[in-house]
């Protein structure tokens, strides 16, 4: 299955979704197992440290230092790997609304990592710019 190439079907067809849940981004040392207690929902493995995306509350549990409260948006269009723009065009227009942005594209998704008290603006903007009526 092919994913969406063309930046106009990819901005018209986003369709965000707000997942729930606050998740966090922690960092464990290089060589130390990620902790049973968790579920990641996204592991990162780099030289200074292997990065877990998790809930807020499985964080806490597993006494994990957190940075970046944030809500998962996902770009439920599927969009192809070397798509070009896609993101670019999302994460300028939230840059110029002051609203940072981690950006991950998997297979089938885009998905956006936005500040937990922005969530709310950003899914506005997201879907202004799709063209979509707010509910």
């Amino acid at each position: 299955m092919t994913g969406e190439r063309d930046l106009d079907a990819l901005l018209r067809h986003m369709k965000p979704e707000m997942r729930p849940g606050i998740f966090v981004f922690c960092t464990i040392p290089p060589n130390e197992p990620i902790p049973a207690s968790t579920s990641p929902l996204l592991t990162f493995r780099e030289q200074e440290g292997t990065t877990l995306v998790i809930l807020r509350e499985e964080a806490e549990a597993a006494e994990l230092r957190t940075a970046f409260a944030s809500r998962l948006i996902t770009l439920t269009v599927h969009s192809a790997l070397n798509a070009v723009g896609f993101l670019a065009a999302i994460t300028a227009r939230l840059a110029e609304a002051g609203i940072s942005v981690n950006a991950l594209s998997a297979f089938h998704h885009d998905h956006l990592f936005v500040p937990a008290d922005k969530a709310d603006e950003a899914m506005a903007i997201l879907q202004e710019m799709s063209g979509a009526k707010r509910l």
